[in-house]
């Protein structure tokens, strides 16, 4: 399976969290937004001061951001994936979010592949789906 990835599904991988996608075993190919490293790190970020990470829980943390998105097919947020977010999308979305969804569009367009949206967020699923992606994880 070609998946595109949001940090909330790789978070929940580095962090151990519990609810973590299912079809993890499954992905063949993760593609993602250069963004996402930069999410993943600033919400470590985040936890290290909020819930006071070791540093080397922290380091460690970090380790597997690199390693899982060096294992990735990384698109960096061009000017057409830019235009793309921003324009209408069937429903409400974010900012980053709409980057998210206009990437893994352009993606699928250009590569003439299909791939799935795994995220845990319900509005960028539901966005998703009325953009004729199938999203797994909310």
């Amino acid at each position: 399976m070609i998946a595109y990835l949001d940090a909330s599904v790789l978070l929940r991988v580095i962090l151990g969290q519990p609810e973590r996608l299912p079809e993890w075993p499954e992905i063949d190919l993760g593609v993602g937004s250069a963004l996402l490293e930069v999410e993943c790190l600033r919400a470590l970020d985040r936890l290290r001061i909020r819930e006071d990470l070791s540093p080397e829980d922290l380091a460690a943390r970090r380790e597997v951001v690199y390693r899982l998105t060096a294992e990735m097919e990384v698109v960096e947020p061009n000017w057409p994936v830019l235009r793309r977010a921003g324009q209408p999308f069937p429903t409400p979305l974010g900012t980053l979010d709409a980057v998210h969804l206009a990437t893994a569009l352009l993606w699928r367009d250009s590569r003439g592949q299909d791939l799935v949206l795994a995220t845990h967020d319900r509005a960028l699923a539901l966005a998703a789906r009325a953009s004729g992606l199938t999203a797994i994880g909310a």
